[in-house]
């Protein structure tokens, strides 16, 4: 009934949407499908320290500032940018402040982006809790 020109044509027109529609899948893929910045729970906390310890303002909030802007999936993209940084299990990982004088402990969930503080204190503070347990005093 239809000719060859029909069926090579109508192919063409086929062929040409489904490569366009591919096309636009792959390269314009939304940033926020593959990169989602970390999401840091409990800033007030930090806050609150640092109003008693002024002298860890600045590290603190450059500690801020950058976790906001990372993208962590494993603990190795987070000791390629803090290699002092402990591992504990539970998925915690403490952080050496200002030079080692403040400790940070925070809990990572790596699947939703997002970092929990559980402690924040001087070296001494630090010394008398247990990292592996230790929660937030609300």
């Amino acid at each position: 009934m239809f000719g060859g020109a029909w069926r090579d044509n109508n192919f063409s027109v086929i062929a040409k949407s489904i490569t366009k529609q591919l096309f636009f899948c792959i390269v314009f893929v939304p940033t926020w499908d593959y990169y989602w910045p970390m999401k840091i729970i409990a800033i007030k906390t930090l806050r609150e320290f640092w109003d008693r310890h002024p002298a860890a303002e600045q590290p603190l909030k450059t500690w801020i500032d950058d976790v906001s802007r990372a993208s962590w999936a494993t603990p190795a993209d987070i000791k390629a940018v803090y290699r002092n940084a402990s591992f504990l299990h539970n998925r915690r990982v403490v952080f050496n402040i200002k030079g080692n004088d403040y400790r940070l402990i925070v809990a990572v969930a790596y699947r939703f982006q997002a970092v929990y503080v559980k402690f924040v204190g001087t070296h001494a503070e630090y010394d008398r809790v247990d990292a592996q347990t230790v929660e937030i005093e609300v």
